[in-house]
């Protein structure tokens, strides 16, 4: 474990051996309950992934299986303990390059094997409408655009936090975090696999409006000093993030029409030792319709850049956007316009996804490529869902894509294929 996460959980065990060490027989009575109402939760999700990258002979192959096994305590005045635990193991050879495992003659693969504490906090609900948690805990904000756990990767992102939820007032979620430490997806063994920081969340959601939801929110990163040499999160890239998030839909009465929209804008700047070219902007336009259980819908995201600095959204859920071919989990020091169409509906009990994407450089406004996206899901029953999906980026290959540019790799096809099967309990 790192040192972070040591020094912010001890507290937490802590406080647990304290509670659960009450001197009398009626309050152990009471613990006792609590202990033998809790809940098990698990999971077995096996996935294999397939890829081929254009600049790389060999095709990835990674059999993997992510296995989670929790347990909720019921309440003692108001405080609850949680601790889950995973697993991520290879099934067969390791035939694709996990990032930590040496094997780059594969393409990349963000599934590395191990096992740790994905989550392990104190939760107190003692106070009305307010929820505390302390300790390693998921954090999911509005879509998940800035703030998120990355589910898809076998190894999912949690954070080191202290935070309250609020909902005394009516139709409205007040969220605060403080975070200390980021666990990426690349786990411990990765010198990418921590982020080390002292970080400050803040998300207000109105849900009183029928046709929309409102999110106000402010993200304040502040990287620490003492990151690891190969990180990338130097402490001159902390940046705040000011944003409002509208989104919603409206069905006219007597159509069997309803209008899908959503509207987003967000400033970031510099912030405690950020440098003075962290600066951009983000925009987000959706419009849609759903008629007859058949989703259709126009996006329009941008994320600034000016040719040096291009907004980032290091703590987001990044595969769910701009292509599952993740091709710009780091935003291009151009910027990126992502302009796509996506199409959803359920066939016989399948739900089915299309999208098609166009994406361009915000700065001098070249081609980076196109990508189309396909996925099909079953849920066979309450507990299990299968899931197919493909992917496929097709590289432009323009003098300003390969000169601008890390490696040219934006420029680079790449094909990603899933077969993944679920089981929850």
């Amino acid at each position: 474990m790192v040192k972070n996460y040591n020094r912010l959980m001890f507290p937490v065990f802590f406080s647990v051996g304290a509670v659960l060490g009450c001197g009398n027989a009626h309050a152990a009575d009471t613990i006792v309950e609590a202990l033998s109402g809790g809940k098990v939760s698990g999971q077995l999700r096996y996935r294999y992934e397939w890829v081929d990258a254009e600049n790389i002979a060999k095709e990835a192959n990674a059999s993997t299986l992510r296995t989670r096994l929790g347990y909720m305590t019921g309440d003692y005045l108001g405080i609850a303990a949680f601790v889950q635990l995973q697993d991520v193991s290879v099934i067969g050879s390791e035939l694709y390059n996990s990032t930590v495992n040496g094997r780059t003659e594969y393409p990349v693969v963000a599934d590395p094997k191990g096992s740790q504490v994905q989550q392990a906090f104190l939760s107190y609900s003692g106070l009305p409408a307010t929820v505390f948690k302390y300790g390693r805990q998921a954090i999911n904000l509005d879509n998940q655009r800035f703030i998120g756990t990355v589910e898809w990767r076998q190894n999912a992102q949690s954070f080191d936090a202290f935070t309250v939820t609020n909902t005394s007032l009516p139709d409205t979620t007040i969220f605060y975090g403080h975070v200390s430490n980021v666990n990426r997806v690349f786990g411990n063994n990765s010198t990418q696999g921590n982020l080390d920081m002292s970080s400050e969340l803040l998300n207000i959601a109105y849900k009183g409006f029928a046709p929309v939801s409102i999110a106000g929110y402010g993200y304040f990163l502040d990287y620490g000093k003492n990151q690891l040499p190969a990180t990338s999160f130097s402490n001159t890239l902390s940046n705040k993030t000011l944003g409002l998030r509208f989104d919603g839909g409206y069905k006219p009465e007597a159509m069997g029409t309803k209008f899908l929209y959503t509207a987003e804008y967000a400033k970031q700047s510099d912030y405690a030792d950020g440098a003075s070219t962290v600066d951009g902007n983000y925009m987000n336009l959706m419009v849609g319709v759903d008629v007859s259980n058949v989703q259709v819908k126009l996006h329009y995201e941008k994320l600034g850049g000016d040719g040096v600095y291009g907004f980032a959204t290091p703590l987001a859920t990044l595969h769910a956007y701009n292509g599952w071919a993740d091709k710009f989990l780091v935003t291009p020091r151009d910027g990126l316009q992502d302009v796509f169409l996506s199409a959803s509906t359920i066939l016989a009990g399948v739900n089915l996804t299309a999208m098609y994407h166009k994406y361009s450089s915000d700065n001098l406004g070249y081609d980076y490529g196109s990508e189309l996206n396909l996925q099909a899901a079953k849920k066979i029953n309450k507990s299990l869902v299968l899931t197919a999906k493909y992917a496929a980026y097709s590289g432009d290959k323009n003098a300003d894509n390969l000169a601008r540019n890390s490696t040219a790799a934006l420029a680079r096809d790449l094909d990603k294929f899933w077969l993944m099967a679920d089981v929850q309990f």
